[in-house]
């Protein structure tokens, strides 16, 4: 079976899915791609705003539930053509990605801040790969293998992705294996259960982030400490 049940699972009960970032300027970033020298590119990017980029005033920067915030040739244009996406990933209280994949880019992943658990499969027959993140600690997510991470933690936790593509593409589990035909779906978790039904429950995209498991935001609750701060806007 080339999907673990558990895996699949996991990626169901994710509540929102990776988002699908959207061109900021289609146009700019064609003519990058077909510029024939670097200078050609720098006069495609004339002014000092075109160079900088400000993940707290994307519309995903969010710790309610979270959200993945791209530097992207699609966001960014100024990152077209050199090779590397950066991520800010942003996790509330129990909050988690839902298990991924990202087919053109291998994922190097360091905490800034809270305690986010990681797994990771590499490929079928591989172990799985779990680390603990704290502040300051990192880890890879070869390219293509599936990974997922989660906030363990009762207050926010914050993380940094490069990746070495421009382009990197997400695939989540949960979407792209219950699109498939009940005669597959069906097939490849045992049988039995209506794939298609299952389908309808998996949400479409969006923040990136998702809340997490329903134990974990009632231990954080116990304690009073289920905390979501959203950032303080920073004077302009």
């Amino acid at each position: 079976m080339f999907l673990r049940l558990g895996f699949i699972t996991f990626a169901v009960v994710a509540s929102v899915a990776f988002a699908v970032d959207v061109d900021k300027n289609a146009d700019l970033v064609a003519k990058l791609r077909l510029a024939n020298t670097n200078l050609d590119r720098m006069t495609l990017l004339p002014d000092d705003a075109d160079w900088l980029f400000d993940f707290t005033k994307q519309d995903k920067y969010t710790f309610s539930p979270g959200g993945v915030i791209n530097a992207n040739s699609a966001t960014f244009p100024a990152a077209t053509g050199q090779g590397m996406t950066m991520s800010m990933l942003n996790l509330g209280p129990c909050s988690m990605l839902p298990p991924h994949l990202h087919p053109r880019a291998a994922n190097y992943v360091v905490a800034i801040s809270g305690t986010t658990q990681t797994y990771m499969i590499a490929e079928n027959g591989a172990r799985t790969v779990t680390e603990i993140l704290q502040a300051g600690q990192m880890t890879i997510f070869p390219q293509a293998s599936i990974h997922t991470m989660m906030n363990i933690g009762c207050e926010n936790a914050q993380l940094i992705s490069a990746l070495n593509s421009d382009d990197t593409g997400t695939t989540n589990l949960a979407n792209a294996f219950f699109s498939f035909p009940q005669n597959i779906s069906g097939t490849v978790i045992g049988g039995g259960l209506n794939a298609q039904a299952i389908y309808g429950r998996v949400p479409s995209f969006g923040t990136g982030s998702s809340a997490g498991p329903h134990d974990c935001i009632a231990a954080c609750a116990k304690k009073g400490k289920m905390i979501k701060r959203e950032p303080q806007a920073r004077n302009e």
